[in-house]
C-alpha cells in the first residue's frame, strides 16, 4: 500500500473510533449479549516475579544474536515456577523463541524484537510422521497459562522469506527487490529470495517418495516452506495483549488447538504484497475472544479455520467472540475457511470495521476439506471502499500458491462444505464492486442465510449459483447495474420489509 493510501486508512480508523466511542463496551458486555451461551474466557494465571533478559546477557544493539540469552531467561523463569520475562526498550535481534507454561513474555514500550535474517537459525521441527516444518519465530506446544504482552513490537523480517509477485508492487519497488539478490521464476513474474525457495516445491515432491525422512532431508526446502510468525498449539489459557506483530514470513498469528484464547489491543501488519500473509488465523480452538485489535495484511485479516472430521454437533472450532476490531488492507475482513472440515459453530462478530479490504465478509471452502459451519452471527459491521464483494459465500475456493494458476472446479464428494444458519444484520457498506456473491455446490447449496437491516452500495447486486432459502428483511442494495437481484434468483431469496 502506498503511503498516502496507508495514511488515509489510519485517518479513517481514527474517525471511526471517535464516531463509535460511545458504542464501545467491555468484553463482559459482549459475552452477556452473545446470541448463544458464550462462556467467560479466563486469562492465564502468571506468578508475580520478573526475569529481565539483560540479566542473562542480552544486548540491545540490533546486531548481537540474543537467542541464547532469551532462552536462558525463559528457562530460569520456568524453573522458578513461572513469571514475567521482560524485554526492555531497545532493538533485540534473536532467533526463535520457545514459550513455556506459566510464562508471560512482556515487551516493554520501545522494545523491538527483530528476528534474524539468518535462516540457518530456524531449524526444521517435526510436524507429523515423515513431515517437518520450519521452527516459527515464536512457538510453543502443550502448554498452560501463557501470554505475550506489552507495547513493544516483533519484526519477523519476512521479506527475506516471502516470494513476491511482480503485479503486487510498483515498477520501482520491483526493480529494487530484484536488484537486492534472489532469483526470478522462468516467466520473470515472481521473485524468490533464494534458489532453494524457487526449487522447494519440486524438491518436496521428490521427497514424498522417500521413507523415514529426517529434519536434514527437509533442509533444502526450508526457504520455500517459511515459518508462520506466532504458532502456539494445544494450549490452555493463552493471551496476547498489546504488542505489534509485523513483517511475518507467512501467517502472523496462528494459534491451534487452544482452549481459552484472548487476543486484545493488538496490532498486526504485513505489506499488502506479502504472499500468504494472513493476519490472525484461529485453528480448531474453543472459547476465543478477539477484541479491539487492528489488522492490515497481505491476505485474510481475521480468519477462522478448522480441520478434522467435525459434524453438526461436534465442531473443532466453537464459541468465538470478535468485537470492536478493524481490518484495513487484506483479502477479507472477517473470514471463514478455507479448511472447514473440522466444523464450526457459535461465532459472534460484532461492532467491527472493514476499510479497503478486498472482500468484507468472506466465507470460503471447497469439496475435499469442507464441513458444517453454522450458528454464525455477524452484526453491526461498517464497511467502506471494499474492492470486490461486500459479502461472499464460495464453496469452490482454490488456494493459488505463488507460481500457480487456478485450475478446474473440484467435484470431490468427501468433506463437502455446508454453510447454513448464518445471521447477518445491521450492516452498512459504502462502496463495493459486488454486494453479495453466493456459489454453492449443486448437491449442497448455500442455504438458510438470514440478512436483516443491511444497506450496501455497490456496482452490482446479487450474483448467485446453487443457493436455497436465503432471507432478506429490510435489505437495501443500491447498485449501478439493474436489477440488483436477478429474477432467476428471486425463487431462492425471500424478500420482506
Amino acid at each position: 500500500m502506498n503511503k498516502p493510501t496507508f495514511l488515509l486508512a489510519f485517518l479513517f480508523l481514527a474517525f471511526i473510533r471517535n464516531l463509535a466511542a460511545a458504542q464501545t463496551h467491555d468484553i463482559a458486555y459482549y459475552t452477556k449479549n452473545a446470541p448463544f451461551k458464550m462462556p467467560d474466557v479466563p486469562g492465564p494465571v502468571i506468578p508475580n516475579q520478573t526475569f529481565s533478559i539483560t540479566a542473562y546477557g542480552a544486548v540491545s544493539d540490533g546486531k548481537t544474536l540474543n537467542t541464547q540469552a532469551i532462552a536462558k531467561a525463559i528457562d530460569a523463569c520456568s524453573k522458578a515456577g513461572g513469571g514475567h520475562v521482560i524485554i526492555p526498550a531497545g532493538n533485540w535481534q534473536t532467533g526463535p523463541i520457545e514459550m513455556k507454561s506459566n510464562l508471560d513474555l512482556h515487551v516493554e514500550k520501545g522494545a523491538n524484537v527483530i528476528f534474524t535474517t539468518d535462516h540457518t537459525q530456524y531449524p526444521m521441527m517435526a510436524e507429523s510422521k515423515n513431515s517437518y516444518t520450519v521452527t516459527p519465530p515464536i512457538w510453543g506446544n502443550k502448554l498452560e497459562n501463557v501470554s505475550i504482552t506489552g507495547e513493544g513490537s516483533f519484526d519477523g523480517n519476512g521479506q527475506t522469506w516471502r516470494p513476491l509477485k511482480k503485479g503486487k508492487v510498483s515498477a520501482a519497488e520491483w526493480q529494487s527487490v530484484v536488484a537486492s539478490g534472489g532469483v526470478l521464476s522462468a516467466d520473470g513474474k515472481i521473485w524468490w529470495p533464494s534458489r532453494d525457495a524457487l526449487n522447494g516445491e519440486a524438491y518436496l515432491k521428490q521427497l514424498k517418495n522417500k521413507q523415514n525422512v529426517t529434519a536434514e532431508d527437509y533442509l533444502p526446502a526450508r526457504d520455500y516452506l517459511r515459518p508462520k510468525m506466532v504458532v502456539i498449539n494445544n494450549t490452555k489459557n493463552l493471551m496476547i495483549d498489546g504488542p505489534t506483530f509485523k513483517n511475518s514470513p507467512m501467517f502472523v498469528i496462528n494459534p491451534k488447538g487452544i482452549t481459552n484464547l484472548i487476543i486484545r489491543n493488538t496490532k498486526v501488519h504485513n505489506d499488502y504484497s506479502a504472499q500468504n500473509g494472513d493476519g490472525i488465523d484461529i485453528s480448531a480452538s474453543k472459547n476465543v475472544v478477539i477484541y479491539r485489535t487492528t489488522v492490515s495484511v497481505g491476505d485474510d485479516g481475521i480468519c477462522m479455520k478448522s480441520s478434522g472430521n467435525g459434524d453438526e454437533n461436534n465442531a473443532a472450532l466453537e464459541n468465538v467472540l470478535i468485537a470492536e476490531c478493524t481490518v484495513l488492507q487484506g483479502h477479507g475482513g472477517f473470514v471463514i475457511g478455507s479448511n472447514t472440515d473440522g466444523g464450526m459453530k457459535n461465532i459472534y462478530v460484532t461492532n467491527c470495521n472493514f476499510f479497503g479490504t478486498d472482500i468484507g465478509i468472506r466465507v470460503k471452502s471447497n469439496a475435499g476439506r469442507g464441513g458444517p459451519v453454522h450458528a454464525v452471527f455477524i452484526d453491526q459491521i461498517s464497511m467502506s471502499k471494499i474492492i470486490n464483494e461486500a459479502v461472499l459465500f464460495d464453496t469452490y475456493y482454490e488456494d493459488v500458491p505463488a507460481g500457480k494458476e487456478k485450475g478446474a472446479e473440484r467435484t470431490v464428494n468427501d468433506k463437502v462444505p455446508d454453510f447454513h444458519d448464518f445471521h447477518i444484520s445491521n450492516i452498512i457498506c459504502k462502496g463495493a464492486r459486488t454486494a453479495m456473491f453466493f456459489r454453492g455446490l449443486p448437491a449442497m447449496p448455500v442455504h438458510d442465510i438470514y440478512f436483516e437491516n443491511v444497506n450496501i452500495e455497490a456496482e452490482e447486486g446479487v450474483v448467485a449459483k446453487s443457493i436455497k432459502d436465503i432471507t432478506f428483511k429490510n435489505v437495501k442494495l443500491v447498485t449501478a447495474k439493474k436489477p440488483a437481484i436477478a429474477a432467476a434468483d428471486l425463487k431462492f431469496i425471500k424478500v420482506t420489509d
